[in-house]
Protein backbone atom coordinates (compact mmCIF):
# COMPACT_ATOMS: atom_id res chain seq x y z
CA UNK A 1 0.00 0.00 0.00
CA UNK A 2 1.33 3.79 -0.37
CA UNK A 3 0.01 7.44 0.19
CA UNK A 4 1.04 10.33 -1.33
CA UNK A 5 2.77 12.82 0.68
CA UNK A 6 1.26 16.36 -0.93
CA UNK A 7 3.78 18.40 1.26
CA UNK A 8 6.86 16.44 -1.48
CA UNK A 9 4.18 16.07 -4.16
CA UNK A 10 5.59 11.98 -4.40
CA UNK A 11 4.37 8.67 -3.84
CA UNK A 12 5.06 7.27 -0.25
CA UNK A 13 5.83 3.66 0.04
CA UNK A 14 4.16 1.17 2.96
CA UNK A 15 7.07 -0.67 4.99
CA UNK A 16 6.34 -3.24 3.64
CA UNK A 17 6.37 -2.42 0.10
CA UNK A 18 9.58 -0.46 0.66
CA UNK A 19 11.24 -3.78 1.49
CA UNK A 20 10.20 -5.66 -1.60
CA UNK A 21 11.50 -2.78 -3.53
CA UNK A 22 15.03 -2.58 -2.26
CA UNK A 23 14.82 -6.78 -2.23
CA UNK A 24 14.61 -6.26 -6.28
CA UNK A 25 16.76 -3.09 -6.60
CA UNK A 26 19.32 -2.44 -3.96
CA UNK A 27 22.62 -4.44 -3.22
CA UNK A 28 22.01 -6.09 0.14
CA UNK A 29 25.10 -4.87 1.43
CA UNK A 30 23.77 -3.55 4.57
CA UNK A 31 21.75 -5.77 7.37
CA UNK A 32 18.26 -3.32 7.21
CA UNK A 33 15.31 -3.28 9.71
CA UNK A 34 11.54 -4.17 8.22
CA UNK A 35 11.30 -0.16 8.56
CA UNK A 36 10.55 2.70 6.40
CA UNK A 37 11.39 5.88 7.99
CA UNK A 38 10.19 8.89 6.46
CA UNK A 39 10.22 11.92 8.70
CA UNK A 40 11.92 13.16 11.60
CA UNK A 41 12.06 16.07 14.30
CA UNK A 42 14.68 16.42 17.14
CA UNK A 43 15.56 12.70 18.84
CA UNK A 44 11.98 11.27 17.23
CA UNK A 45 11.31 9.63 14.23
CA UNK A 46 8.22 8.25 12.44
CA UNK A 47 7.73 5.46 10.43
CA UNK A 48 5.57 5.57 7.21
CA UNK A 49 2.39 4.01 9.33
CA UNK A 50 2.55 6.58 11.48
CA UNK A 51 4.53 4.83 14.34
CA UNK A 52 7.00 7.21 16.33
CA UNK A 53 10.39 6.21 17.68
CA UNK A 54 12.07 7.99 20.25
CA UNK A 55 15.77 8.02 18.76
CA UNK A 56 19.22 7.57 21.01
CA UNK A 57 21.24 6.22 17.55
CA UNK A 58 20.41 9.42 15.36
CA UNK A 59 21.92 8.66 11.98
CA UNK A 60 24.27 6.60 13.36
CA UNK A 61 26.03 9.78 15.27
CA UNK A 62 25.64 11.65 12.43
CA UNK A 63 22.69 13.97 13.40
CA UNK A 64 24.20 14.98 16.92
CA UNK A 65 21.60 17.99 16.46
CA UNK A 66 18.89 15.43 16.41
CA UNK A 67 16.53 15.11 12.95
CA UNK A 68 15.92 18.37 10.85
CA UNK A 69 18.01 20.84 12.97
CA UNK A 70 16.10 23.99 12.45
CA UNK A 71 19.24 26.37 11.44
CA UNK A 72 20.90 23.77 8.97
CA UNK A 73 17.06 23.41 7.58
CA UNK A 74 17.06 26.73 6.98
CA UNK A 75 20.28 27.11 5.26
CA UNK A 76 20.28 24.56 3.19
CA UNK A 77 16.88 25.98 1.61
CA UNK A 78 18.48 29.42 1.39
CA UNK A 79 21.59 27.97 -0.03
CA UNK A 80 20.26 25.25 -2.37
CA UNK A 81 18.38 28.40 -4.29
CA UNK A 82 21.01 30.06 -4.78
CA UNK A 83 23.92 27.48 -6.07
CA UNK A 84 23.79 24.00 -5.47
CA UNK A 85 27.51 22.92 -6.64
CA UNK A 86 30.67 24.51 -8.32
CA UNK A 87 33.96 22.79 -8.56
CA UNK A 88 36.67 23.78 -6.41
CA UNK A 89 38.66 25.35 -9.38
CA UNK A 90 36.81 28.12 -7.78
CA UNK A 91 36.70 30.32 -4.63
CA UNK A 92 33.44 29.78 -2.65
CA UNK A 93 33.19 32.10 0.36
CA UNK A 94 31.16 30.23 2.53
CA UNK A 95 33.74 27.18 2.38
CA UNK A 96 36.56 29.47 3.12
CA UNK A 97 34.11 30.80 6.33
CA UNK A 98 33.84 27.11 7.54
CA UNK A 99 37.27 26.49 7.19
CA UNK A 100 38.06 29.49 9.75
CA UNK A 101 35.28 28.55 12.04
CA UNK A 102 36.36 24.90 12.29
CA UNK A 103 40.48 26.07 12.40
CA UNK A 104 39.11 28.97 15.27
CA UNK A 105 37.69 25.96 17.11
CA UNK A 106 40.62 23.56 17.46
CA UNK A 107 44.36 24.03 16.82
CA UNK A 108 44.14 27.38 14.20
CA UNK A 109 45.26 24.73 11.13
CA UNK A 110 43.85 24.70 7.32
CA UNK A 111 40.99 22.28 6.23
CA UNK A 112 40.92 19.75 3.84
CA UNK A 113 36.93 19.22 2.48
CA UNK A 114 35.30 15.86 1.63
CA UNK A 115 32.18 13.75 1.50
CA UNK A 116 33.37 11.05 4.32
CA UNK A 117 35.31 10.44 7.00
CA UNK A 118 36.47 7.37 4.86
CA UNK A 119 37.58 10.17 2.78
CA UNK A 120 39.34 12.33 5.49
CA UNK A 121 41.03 9.10 6.61
CA UNK A 122 42.08 8.38 3.02
CA UNK A 123 43.29 12.23 2.83
CA UNK A 124 45.31 11.95 5.90
CA UNK A 125 47.08 8.60 5.64
CA UNK A 126 48.17 10.38 1.95
CA UNK A 127 49.13 13.72 3.47
CA UNK A 128 50.89 11.70 5.91
CA UNK A 129 53.12 10.22 3.37
CA UNK A 130 53.74 13.10 1.53
CA UNK A 131 54.68 15.25 4.33
CA UNK A 132 57.57 12.99 5.60
CA UNK A 133 60.64 11.35 3.32
CA UNK A 134 60.00 8.67 0.61
CA UNK A 135 61.46 5.91 2.68
CA UNK A 136 58.80 6.55 5.40
CA UNK A 137 55.35 5.45 4.74
CA UNK A 138 54.25 2.83 7.30
CA UNK A 139 51.65 3.77 9.76
CA UNK A 140 50.48 2.15 13.00
CA UNK A 141 47.19 1.86 14.04
CA UNK A 142 45.07 -0.14 16.88
CA UNK A 143 43.18 -3.24 17.78
CA UNK A 144 39.69 -2.68 17.50
CA UNK A 145 39.87 0.84 15.54
CA UNK A 146 37.71 2.02 12.82
CA UNK A 147 38.63 4.20 10.25
CA UNK A 148 36.62 3.62 7.26
CA UNK A 149 35.46 1.01 4.45
CA UNK A 150 37.54 2.48 1.08
CA UNK A 151 40.93 0.13 1.20
CA UNK A 152 43.26 2.52 2.86
CA UNK A 153 40.72 3.55 5.58
CA UNK A 154 39.79 -0.31 5.72
CA UNK A 155 43.84 -1.70 5.93
CA UNK A 156 44.06 0.93 8.95
CA UNK A 157 41.07 -0.86 10.46
CA UNK A 158 42.49 -3.67 12.58
CA UNK A 159 40.01 -5.94 13.03
CA UNK A 160 40.30 -9.02 10.89
CA UNK A 161 36.62 -9.33 10.20
CA UNK A 162 36.78 -6.08 7.89
CA UNK A 163 39.68 -7.76 5.65
CA UNK A 164 37.56 -10.89 5.21
CA UNK A 165 37.99 -11.87 0.93
CA UNK A 166 39.33 -8.40 0.15
CA UNK A 167 42.84 -9.26 0.61
CA UNK A 168 45.86 -8.53 0.08
CA UNK A 169 45.45 -5.58 1.94
CA UNK A 170 47.26 -2.25 1.09
CA UNK A 171 50.94 -2.33 2.58
CA UNK A 172 52.37 -0.27 5.39
CA UNK A 173 50.25 -0.63 7.93
CA UNK A 174 50.67 -1.95 11.28
CA UNK A 175 48.72 -3.07 14.43
CA UNK A 176 49.24 -2.54 18.51
CA UNK A 177 46.88 -2.55 21.59
CA UNK A 178 45.10 -0.36 22.33
CA UNK A 179 46.30 1.47 25.51
CA UNK A 180 49.98 -0.65 25.18
CA UNK A 181 52.92 2.63 24.44
CA UNK A 182 55.64 -0.48 24.88
CA UNK A 183 54.32 -2.26 21.54
CA UNK A 184 53.95 1.58 19.93
CA UNK A 185 57.88 1.84 20.42
CA UNK A 186 58.40 -1.59 19.48
CA UNK A 187 56.40 -0.99 16.29
CA UNK A 188 58.24 2.25 15.37
CA UNK A 189 61.04 1.69 12.33
CA UNK A 190 62.81 3.53 9.83
CA UNK A 191 59.75 3.20 7.39
CA UNK A 192 57.31 5.03 9.98
CA UNK A 193 55.65 7.67 9.28
CA UNK A 194 52.73 8.39 11.55
CA UNK A 195 50.62 7.05 14.25
CA UNK A 196 47.18 6.92 13.47
CA UNK A 197 44.32 6.84 16.44
CA UNK A 198 40.78 7.83 17.78
CA UNK A 199 41.10 9.39 20.79
CA UNK A 200 37.96 7.39 21.81
CA UNK A 201 37.06 3.72 19.85
CA UNK A 202 33.69 4.18 18.59
CA UNK A 203 32.73 1.51 16.80
CA UNK A 204 35.22 -0.53 18.79
CA UNK A 205 32.52 -0.22 21.95
CA UNK A 206 33.33 3.28 23.02
CA UNK A 207 36.62 2.73 24.77
CA UNK A 208 38.62 5.50 26.62
CA UNK A 209 42.34 5.45 26.25
CA UNK A 210 44.19 4.35 29.52
CA UNK A 211 45.47 7.76 31.18
CA UNK A 212 48.40 9.12 29.57
CA UNK A 213 48.11 7.08 26.88
CA UNK A 214 47.37 9.82 23.85
CA UNK A 215 50.56 11.93 26.20
CA UNK A 216 52.46 8.61 25.39
CA UNK A 217 52.17 8.83 21.51
CA UNK A 218 52.56 12.13 21.28
CA UNK A 219 56.01 11.85 22.97
CA UNK A 220 56.69 8.77 20.71
CA UNK A 221 55.81 11.11 17.96
CA UNK A 222 58.14 13.49 18.61
CA UNK A 223 61.02 11.90 19.27
CA UNK A 224 60.44 9.60 16.05
CA UNK A 225 59.63 12.72 13.90
CA UNK A 226 56.56 11.28 13.00
CA UNK A 227 52.94 12.74 12.81
CA UNK A 228 50.29 11.67 15.29
CA UNK A 229 46.80 11.82 13.71
CA UNK A 230 43.85 11.75 15.30
CA UNK A 231 40.77 10.31 13.80
CA UNK A 232 37.67 12.47 14.96
CA UNK A 233 35.16 11.32 13.18
CA UNK A 234 32.97 10.22 15.61
CA UNK A 235 34.35 11.79 18.43
CA UNK A 236 34.38 15.31 16.98
CA UNK A 237 32.14 18.74 16.37
CA UNK A 238 31.04 18.63 20.25
CA UNK A 239 29.94 14.89 20.58
CA UNK A 240 32.19 14.36 23.79
CA UNK A 241 30.64 17.77 25.27
CA UNK A 242 34.21 19.73 23.92
CA UNK A 243 34.43 20.85 20.34
CA UNK A 244 37.05 18.16 19.31
CA UNK A 245 38.24 15.10 22.04
CA UNK A 246 41.41 15.63 22.08
CA UNK A 247 40.81 18.67 23.61
CA UNK A 248 39.62 16.58 26.96
CA UNK A 249 43.23 15.10 27.00
CA UNK A 250 45.32 18.41 26.32
CA UNK A 251 46.96 16.38 23.44
CA UNK A 252 47.28 18.17 20.38
CA UNK A 253 47.50 16.05 16.69
CA UNK A 254 49.52 16.81 13.86
CA UNK A 255 46.38 15.55 11.74
CA UNK A 256 42.58 15.50 12.59
CA UNK A 257 39.93 14.02 10.49
CA UNK A 258 36.31 14.86 11.22
CA UNK A 259 32.99 13.57 9.61
CA UNK A 260 29.44 12.29 10.76
CA UNK A 261 28.22 15.06 12.49
CA UNK A 262 30.44 17.88 10.93
CA UNK A 263 27.26 19.32 8.73
CA UNK A 264 24.09 18.52 11.19
CA UNK A 265 23.27 15.35 9.13
CA UNK A 266 24.14 16.60 5.70
CA UNK A 267 27.00 14.55 3.96
CA UNK A 268 30.83 16.07 4.39
CA UNK A 269 33.92 15.55 5.90
CA UNK A 270 36.99 17.36 6.63
CA UNK A 271 40.80 17.38 7.55
CA UNK A 272 42.67 19.50 9.40
CA UNK A 273 46.16 20.06 10.37
CA UNK A 274 48.67 22.55 10.89
CA UNK A 275 49.56 25.05 8.10
CA UNK A 276 52.95 23.58 7.62
CA UNK A 277 51.80 20.12 7.22
CA UNK A 278 49.33 21.73 5.18
CA UNK A 279 51.84 23.09 2.63
CA UNK A 280 52.72 19.37 0.89
CA UNK A 281 49.20 18.29 -0.03
CA UNK A 282 50.10 20.60 -3.10
CA UNK A 283 47.85 21.39 -6.22
CA UNK A 284 46.70 18.20 -8.38
CA UNK A 285 48.13 15.77 -5.23
CA UNK A 286 44.83 15.03 -3.76
CA UNK A 287 40.76 16.42 -4.37
CA UNK A 288 37.29 15.57 -3.06
CA UNK A 289 34.55 16.49 -6.09
CA UNK A 290 31.95 17.57 -4.10
CA UNK A 291 34.42 18.48 -0.61
CA UNK A 292 33.14 21.64 0.93
CA UNK A 293 30.17 22.36 -1.81
CA UNK A 294 27.96 25.07 -0.64
CA UNK A 295 24.93 22.77 0.56
CA UNK A 296 27.62 21.35 3.09
CA UNK A 297 29.49 24.73 3.78
CA UNK A 298 26.33 26.30 4.69
CA UNK A 299 25.30 23.19 6.90
CA UNK A 300 28.91 22.88 8.47
CA UNK A 301 28.42 26.45 9.46
CA UNK A 302 24.80 26.57 10.67
CA UNK A 303 25.41 23.41 12.64
CA UNK A 304 28.44 25.66 14.42
CA UNK A 305 26.18 27.92 14.92
CA UNK A 306 23.55 26.51 16.79
CA UNK A 307 25.68 24.47 19.17
CA UNK A 308 26.80 28.09 20.05
CA UNK A 309 23.48 30.28 19.89
CA UNK A 310 21.63 27.02 21.97
CA UNK A 311 24.72 26.79 24.40
CA UNK A 312 24.65 22.78 23.56
CA UNK A 313 28.38 21.73 24.34
CA UNK A 314 27.14 22.93 27.77
CA UNK A 315 24.10 20.81 27.35
CA UNK A 316 25.89 17.81 26.12
CA UNK A 317 27.58 17.39 29.72
CA UNK A 318 24.25 17.91 31.79
CA UNK A 319 22.57 15.52 29.87
CA UNK A 320 25.81 12.95 29.89
CA UNK A 321 25.88 13.26 33.35
CA UNK A 322 22.06 11.83 33.40
CA UNK A 323 22.94 9.04 31.63
CA UNK A 324 25.68 8.53 33.49
CA UNK A 325 23.37 8.29 36.82
CA UNK A 326 20.46 6.24 35.35
CA UNK A 327 23.03 3.46 33.63
CA UNK A 328 25.62 3.41 36.29
CA UNK A 329 22.10 2.76 38.86
CA UNK A 330 21.00 0.35 36.21
CA UNK A 331 24.19 -1.99 36.53
CA UNK A 332 23.98 -2.14 39.72
CA UNK A 333 20.70 -3.89 39.27
CA UNK A 334 21.33 -5.60 36.48
CA UNK A 335 23.66 -8.43 36.09
CA UNK A 336 24.05 -8.43 31.98
CA UNK A 337 25.80 -4.81 32.16
CA UNK A 338 29.61 -5.30 33.25
CA UNK A 339 30.59 -1.79 32.26
CA UNK A 340 29.46 1.58 31.76
CA UNK A 341 31.42 4.13 29.55
CA UNK A 342 30.41 7.21 28.85
CA UNK A 343 32.29 10.52 27.56
CA UNK A 344 29.94 13.29 26.65
CA UNK A 345 27.21 11.52 24.19
CA UNK A 346 29.40 8.93 23.62
CA UNK A 347 28.30 5.95 25.65
CA UNK A 348 28.70 2.27 25.81
CA UNK A 349 27.11 -0.22 27.49
CA UNK A 350 29.17 -3.77 27.48
CA UNK A 351 26.95 -6.87 28.56
CA UNK A 352 27.80 -10.23 29.13
CA UNK A 353 25.50 -11.84 26.44
CA UNK A 354 24.93 -10.94 23.00
CA UNK A 355 23.30 -7.50 22.00
CA UNK A 356 21.56 -8.15 19.33
CA UNK A 357 18.04 -9.41 21.06
CA UNK A 358 18.29 -5.92 23.36
CA UNK A 359 18.41 -3.72 19.80
CA UNK A 360 15.62 -5.94 18.34
CA UNK A 361 13.18 -5.77 21.94
CA UNK A 362 14.12 -1.80 22.32
CA UNK A 363 12.91 -1.40 18.39
CA UNK A 364 9.78 -3.08 19.23
CA UNK A 365 8.95 -0.71 22.29
CA UNK A 366 9.56 2.13 19.47
CA UNK A 367 13.64 2.48 20.89
CA UNK A 368 16.12 3.28 18.61
CA UNK A 369 19.47 1.94 19.96
CA UNK A 370 22.50 0.32 18.26
CA UNK A 371 25.14 -2.68 19.32
CA UNK A 372 28.93 -3.10 18.27
CA UNK A 373 31.47 -5.26 18.73
CA UNK A 374 28.82 -8.03 19.33
CA UNK A 375 28.21 -7.18 23.21
CA UNK A 376 28.17 -3.45 23.41
CA UNK A 377 25.06 -1.57 23.20
CA UNK A 378 26.19 2.18 21.83
CA UNK A 379 24.17 5.47 22.25
CA UNK A 380 24.40 8.53 20.61
CA UNK A 381 22.01 10.56 21.53
CA UNK A 382 21.16 14.42 19.92
CA UNK A 383 22.94 17.31 21.76
CA UNK A 384 19.30 18.68 21.96
CA UNK A 385 17.94 16.13 23.54
CA UNK A 386 15.20 16.59 26.58
CA UNK A 387 15.66 15.14 30.29
CA UNK A 388 12.08 13.74 29.68
CA UNK A 389 13.30 11.57 26.60
CA UNK A 390 16.55 10.84 28.36
CA UNK A 391 14.23 9.00 31.04
CA UNK A 392 11.91 7.52 28.75
CA UNK A 393 14.87 6.16 26.71
CA UNK A 394 16.59 4.99 30.01
CA UNK A 395 13.39 3.51 30.99
CA UNK A 396 12.75 1.26 28.31
CA UNK A 397 16.03 0.36 28.23
CA UNK A 398 16.21 -1.08 31.79
CA UNK A 399 13.12 -2.62 30.94
CA UNK A 400 14.39 -4.69 27.96
CA UNK A 401 18.13 -5.54 30.05
CA UNK A 402 16.39 -6.77 33.05
CA UNK A 403 13.64 -9.01 31.09
CA UNK A 404 17.03 -10.12 28.53
CA UNK A 405 17.61 -13.79 28.42
CA UNK A 406 20.66 -15.04 29.58
CA UNK A 407 23.01 -17.53 27.48
CA UNK A 408 21.96 -19.98 29.78
CA UNK A 409 18.76 -19.35 29.21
Amino acid sequence: MSTTDASAGQEQLSSADTVQLFEKYVVPNYTRYPVNLVRGEGSKIWDAEGNEYLDLFPGWGCNLLGHCPEMVVQAVQDQVAKLIHVPNSWHMDVQGQWAKLLSDRSFGGKAFFCSSGAEANEAAIKLARLHTPDEKYKIITFLGGFHGRTFGAVTATAQPKYHQGIGPMMAGFTYAPHGDLEAVRDLVDEHTCAIMIEPIQGEGGVKLPPEGFLAGLRKIADENNLLLIFDEVQTGCGRTGEWFAYQHFGVQPDIMTLAKSLCGGIAGGALMTTPEIAASMKPGMHAATFGGNPIAARAGIAAIEQIERDGLLEKAKTVSEIFRQRLTALKEECDLIQEVRITGLMIGLELSVDGAPAVKACLEKHLLINCTQGRVIRLLPAMNISEEEVHHGCDILADVLKNLPTSAE
